[in-house]
């Protein structure tokens, strides 16, 4: 096959070596480079123009309610939307109280954060299914910022202060002004809201950016595995409320451990009272919870059993005065209505801005895995760019009304799903019922304990704790994954957060570059029956050709592991080129320094020697090598490293008498070969035999066997 005229061509496979026809493929001439400046203005004209059709289509793709909307099977479909939106709503109120704990905020702020993510997600998001709102991981991850930052503006510890006490500090917050009054409450959302603003600005520029692609770089085991080590984190900082105690939420690294730490040193502050009412909802919750899911088949909807607690928990401490009578923490004030709009504090988003980067990407990717894996469930396609919008607009709009960080959360989801919802329309439904909570009921859930909402919260991590009880079953499917799982697992939970998510992708990225840098050469053999070779370590009964050594590497040749791949080849063939060039050379300069004093005799015998020495310094079974066929198949990719090594591989056998040639090169790997000059100029000496490529390895075998034939040249060479 020759590749010098941009044609390849080989002997037909199968056919009598005496009326072999040659198989000539044609490469396609690609375009000629274009400029950069030409491209970008092509770009340009491509994006910026205007018709009336492109701008329908941009609207239509912006705000997916306008496709969906007018094509509603009213009939059909409304009743589902109406039932899932009721009762992901009536699950809304409970946790979104109890999941502001998680974020250090006051309880009336979860209210707003899921009504307003609500509505933008219908509006702008192209799934069907997924609930958009609150999620535990991304709360806890605003709640270490808002936490830190309190603690830097000079905020006394929730062990000294409430957050309805009167203690104010003088600060340019808000919406910039010096001098106003903001007390830790206001002081928590105003970080908390700072925090959502940035993070749903990155999350828009990486969709104008088009780099939806980053969540590609998250695995599911990394995603997994930093779920359930925030979920231990989150169980810790729950104890202290089942408790009863009032320690502050220990910043920096480590924070497992000193938390655990503080609660046994606080052991003797529990309050009773709230350990009490702990033990009594974990007994009827977590039993409950396990009936909603044993007979979630048989159930129309779950029944909202966290709801009748929350109910039964307010009546029982408001008319117990837990709050009067024994010390009880409760969520206290809930206002009815609307703050409104601020701005957030600009001079904040420094200190934020790379934890809200990490939120950011969190939230993205956990609310792009949901979308595609109900999305393929049901039948139709999401936008992971559209998605990056909606979820970044779901954070920045709501920001201005003092709201923290959304994503999609997969247990609302399956309520969702399984109470059949066929549209986003579910979404306004859920926001019609917190909009109820919020201008009427909200102010009864005064005397509801915090204690109460801690065991809600704890509750529902029994999905991300059960985890660990597949890690044997993950452990045997794939190494690797549980390996990374692990590793993400253990740094987010008794490490840092943030650190984790860090940790995990860095881990994944070094198994990756580890796998192809692991990659040994093989030696193939040939099947019996047909032209096709194989590992010969992993077949029996393979026949390999006397002279004649095929080898395959199946990895990408680039700059890490291209000195591997020599290593592994020299192993491979038995014969490692460069040592055997310095034997020799040593031999021939010990030869030439015996010359002058040695007489004709021991001369001959010299020679006679360094022949026998040349011969034992290769392995029997490699003695009779002339050439060697690599299988590029699996080599997807080269860079100028590898082919250096192509070129070191080639010329360090060529000086021993070897041959190498290259089969089932794909275009890429072979224009790469032609502009890293692994081919010849075409007027060298060796008159294009060097230029010499293969479609299969058979052609390959055939061509290197016609060589050492009487008057055997290559009969497809042209």
């Amino acid at each position: 096959m020759t590749h010098g005229d941009d044609c390849c061509t080989t002997a037909e496979d199968g056919a009598d070596s005496d009326q072999q026809q040659p198989l000539i493929l044609e490469r396609v001439e690609k375009e000629a480079g274009k400029s950069c400046k030409t491209v970008v203005l092509q770009r340009l004209k491509k994006h910026c123009s205007c018709t009336p059709k492109k701008a329908k289509s941009k609207i239509l793709g912006f705000f997916p309610i306008l496709k969906w909307l007018p094509r509603y099977q009213l009939r059909d479909w409304l009743l589902g939307d109406v039932m899932s939106g009721l009762i992901v709503g009536i699950l809304l109120v409970p946790q979104s109280i109890a999941y502001s704990l998680l974020a250090s905020q006051d309880p009336i702020y979860g209210l707003y954060t899921s009504f307003f993510s609500s509505i933008i997600y219908t509006i702008l998001g192209s799934s069907r299914h997924i609930s958009v709102g609150i999620f535990g991981v991304l709360c806890l991850l605003v709640g270490q910022v808002v936490d830190r930052e309190l603690a830097l503006a000079g905020y006394l510890t929730e062990s000294s202060i409430s957050r309805n006490d009167s203690a104010v500090l003088l600060a340019g917050q808000g919406n910039g002004s010096i001098g106003v009054q903001c007390d830790r409450s206001c002081y928590a959302i105003t970080v908390g809201a700072t925090v959502t603003f940035t993070a749903g600005v990155y999350q828009v520029l990486m969709g104008i950016f088009q780099v939806g692609f980053v969540s590609v770089y998250l695995s599911d085991s990394l995603l997994s595995g930093f779920a359930t080590g925030a979920s231990l984190t989150i169980l810790t900082s729950q104890f202290k409320y089942l408790l009863g105690l009032k320690i502050p939420r220990p910043q920096g690294w480590f924070t497992l451990f000193k938390t655990w730490y503080s609660i046994l040193t606080n052991l003797g502050n529990t309050n009773i009272c709230d350990l009490v009412t702990s033990l009594v909802c974990l007994l009827i919750l977590i039993p409950t919870k396990e009936l909603n899911d044993r007979f979630k088949a048989k159930l129309k909807a779950p029944i909202p059993f966290e709801l009748f607690v929350v109910i039964i928990a307010t009546l029982a401490s408001h008319f117990g005065r837990f709050n009067t009578d024994y010390g009880s923490g409760v969520a206290g004030d809930i206002p009815t209505g609307f703050l409104p709009p601020q701005l957030p504090s600009w001079s904040l988003i420094p200190n934020v801005a790379i934890d809200a980067f990490s939120i950011a990407i969190v939230g993205f990717a956990i609310t792009v895995s949901l979308s595609e894996m109900f999305a393929k469930k049901h039948g139709y396609t999401v936008d992971a760019n559209q998605e990056m919008y909606a979820i970044g607009f779901c954070n920045i709009l709501p920001s201005f009304f003092r709201c923290f960080t959304t994503s999609a959360a997969l247990t609302k989801t399956l309520v969702k799903e399984s109470t059949g919802c066929q549209t986003q329309m579910s979404g306004l439904v859920s926001a019609l019922v917190l909009l109820l909570v919020l201008l009427v009921i909200a102010p009864l859930f005064y005397s509801l304990q915090k204690c109460v909402l801690a065991v809600i919260i704890v509750v529902n991590l029994r999905g991300a704790l059960r985890k660990f009880t597949d890690i044997p079953r993950m452990w045997r499917v794939n190494h690797v994954d549980t390996s990374i799982w692990l590793v993400t697992m253990l740094t987010s939970s008794l490490v840092n957060t943030e650190l984790g998510l860090l940790v995990g992708v860095l881990v994944s990225a070094f198994c990756v570059l580890g796998r192809t840098q692991q990659v040994q050469v093989l030696e193939l053999g040939r099947a019996t029956t047909r032209e096709h070779y194989e590992d010969l370590s992993s077949y029996r009964g393979l026949q390999t050709h006397p002279g004649v050594a095929v080898f395959r590497y199946e990895a990408p040749l680039y700059y890490a592991n291209q000195s591997m791949f020599k290593k592994s080849l020299y192993k491979c063939v038995g014969l490692n080129p460069v040592k055997e060039k310095t034997r020799r050379l040593k031999f021939k300069k010990k030869s030439k320094q015996q010359e002058g004093v040695a007489d004709a005799t021991n001369i001959k015998s010299e020679k006679e020697d360094e022949a026998t020495a040349t011969v034992t310094l290769m392995p029997d079974e490699k003695s009779s090598l002339r050439s060697i066929v690599i299988d590029c198949s699996a080599v997807l990719f080269l860079d100028t490293a590898g082919v250096n090594a192509l070129k070191d591989v080639r010329k360090d056998y060529g000086e021993l008498g070897v041959k190498v040639v290259l089969a089932q090169c794909n275009t890429s790997v072979l224009d790469t070969l032609e502009r890293g000059g692994y081919y010849p100029d075409k007027k060298g000496g060796d008159g294009g035999e060097s230029r010499i490529v293969f479609l299969t390895i058979a052609d390959a075998v055939r061509y290197i066997q016609s060589l050492s034939a009487p008057n055997g040249d290559c009969d497809t060479k042209y």
